[in-house]
């Protein structure tokens, strides 16, 4: 790993523990497999890493919640929404104002983020492997969901979350709230 990159690499599961700690779990060293931290059976944490910043969020010990967060501080070029969105979801891209609600139109920096953060809250680490979205964010389809947007699986549209996304600067900051229905 270059050096920034293991900078941030160790922020973010600084970034971890202490989430962990604020929900009342204590957690060691986080290993990881892959690129993917595994944590010990009944912590959930989902780590994020942007421009030498890191953050974490952490689920409470008992509740069945997904959790997933992405923090992304840079703004993504338009022409990265061919990366991210299918053509059912280009109707949501916007230029560069977020706009949260129903109708609302989004920057791809959202929209990615939105689908990062409920990407890692789709994905499950067990004993044997990874469970969850295989690939491409593409696999994952994003539509609104009150002021927030609802995140699904494209082949499994009852494995849906909602994401809420936060302007933070010129970037945003995404992160699960729940699980969202069929019908949000």
């Amino acid at each position: 790993m270059p050096p920034r990159r293991g900078l941030e690499f160790l922020a973010g599961r600084r970034a971890a523990r202490r989430a962990l700690r604020a929900v009342g779990l204590d957690c060691g060293e986080i290993p990881r497999r892959g690129r993917l931290p595994v944590f010990p059976p009944g912590r959930a944490a989902s780590i994020s890493h942007s421009a030498g910043i890191a953050v974490a969020v952490a689920a409470v010990p008992g509740r069945d919640l997904p959790v997933g967060c992405d923090l992304e501080l840079r703004p993504l070029p338009r022409e990265a929404a061919r990366l991210v969105l299918c053509e059912d979801e280009e109707s949501l891209l916007a230029g560069t104002r977020l706009q949260p609600g129903a109708g609302a139109v989004w920057p791809v920096t959202a929209l990615f983020s939105a689908k990062e953060a409920a990407w890692k809250a789709l994905t499950v680490m067990t004993a044997e492997g990874r469970e969850g979205p295989a690939g491409s964010l593409r696999e994952l389809r994003v539509s609104p969901c009150g002021d927030g947007l609802r995140v699904c699986l494209r082949d499994g549209p009852a494995h849906a979350v909602r994401v809420r996304v936060v302007r933070v600067g010129a970037g945003v900051f995404s992160y699960v709230t729940g699980r969202a229905g069929t019908r949000d």
